[in-house]
């Protein structure tokens, strides 16, 4: 397992009884890279004078911390996507918070209703579309199932738990037997069998290998400011992006977005000051400043999207619960292999 450690090393910290923690600090377990939180931290820590330790993990997260128990040096969780706060929540990791100032910017849908999760930006699963060879500027997640987009659809691995959200939200509102017909119809429309991430979306559509794709919003904005490898800047000047079920898009409930978040780790050492750190991330300039690190959308009103977001066009968000949402997480996956998504189109 890749584990990086960002300004301050968490072993000795582990091994250590609870009771001989520091209090000028808080230790944050994460599965976002370290230099993506690194500047929202740092406002913290010179607006408050608590330390903020970071242990990053690609995968493990909320095992390890079950795994440490009562002596778990964990204060805060953060983390992406809607799956892995409710597996938190599900391990028993986390506790619940009522803080009037976290609820105050962080709307109801975008928080647990037990207050064991809560939202800090949202990322859109919207549609990459061929600049040069569609024309239309709406559309549905329905009409992915249309066979005028015969062998033009790509997408990553239907398993993905990007993917996954979104096919769960499909189910949230029309159903299990709609949604299995529908994941169908997408399958059969698929230029190729899913595969790559979603940059490699974007690369396909560039070479002509299908002209509509699923992708999350942020990879955008990745992709236009990535000077270390500048074709990536090309595959982005190909694509335009189509917030799906948006206004005059026939069905127009909203585009379906997923998030990253944070929960209070269950034995949080340093509890006082992880509230702190809770309620500074839920403040509009700590979501400002991370939104437009990671080129994603705040969740508070009072914060703005950065200025290259903007230029992806208007994000409505569909308004049902996340909550809710993930409930048809476990039948989504079911679904995909039961169609055999991953098996690409039947012929």
């Amino acid at each position: 397992m890749r584990v990086i450690f960002a300004l301050a090393v968490l072993v000795a910290t582990a091994m250590a009884p609870t009771g001989m923690a520091r209090a000028d600090e808080v230790n944050i377990y994460s599965y976002r890279q370290p230099e993506l939180i690194a500047p929202l931290l740092k406002r913290f820590t010179d607006d408050t004078g608590i330390k903020t330790n970071v242990l990053f993990l690609d995968k493990g997260l909320e095992e390890r911390i079950a795994a440490e128990g009562v002596n778990s040096p964990a204060d805060l969780i953060m983390t992406v996507d809607i799956g892995r706060l409710t597996n938190a929540k599900e391990k028993g990791v986390t506790q619940s918070v009522d803080d009037p100032a976290v609820n105050e910017h962080i709307p109801a849908h975008f928080r647990d209703s037990e207050g064991h999760w809560f939202a800090l930006t949202t990322r859109g699963r919207v549609v990459y579309a061929s600049k040069e060879r569609v024309k239309q500027d709406t559309i549905t997640y329905e009409e992915l199932a249309d066979p005028k987009w015969k062998g033009k659809i790509c997408t990553r691995d239907g398993q993905h738990f990007y993917n996954i959200g979104l096919f769960a939200s499909m189910i949230a509102h029309h159903g299990a037997d709609y949604t299995e017909n529908w994941l169908k119809g997408v399958r059969d429309n698929l230029a190729r069998k899913p595969a790559g991430n979603d940059r490699a979306q974007a690369k396909a559509i560039y070479a002509g290998e299908c002209d509509i794709a699923l992708g999350n919003t942020y990879y955008v904005g990745l992709m236009m400011t990535n000077d270390k490898e500048p074709e990536q800047k090309e595959w982005a000047g190909a694509i335009k992006v189509l917030f799906p079920n948006g206004p005059g898009a026939g069905d127009s409930r909203g585009t379906h977005v997923n998030i990253s978040g944070m929960s209070l780790a269950k034995h949080a050492p340093h509890k006082e000051n992880a509230l702190k750190l809770m309620e500074f991330l839920a403040s509009p300039e700590a979501q400002q400043i991370y939104a437009s690190q990671v080129f994603e959308y705040p969740i508070s009103p009072d914060a703005e999207p950065s200025p290259i977001v903007k230029s992806f066009g208007e994000i409505h968000p569909d308004t049902l619960p996340l909550e809710e949402i993930a409930k048809y997480r476990k039948q989504a996956s079911e679904l995909v292999d039961k169609v055999g998504f991953n098996d690409g189109p039947s012929s």
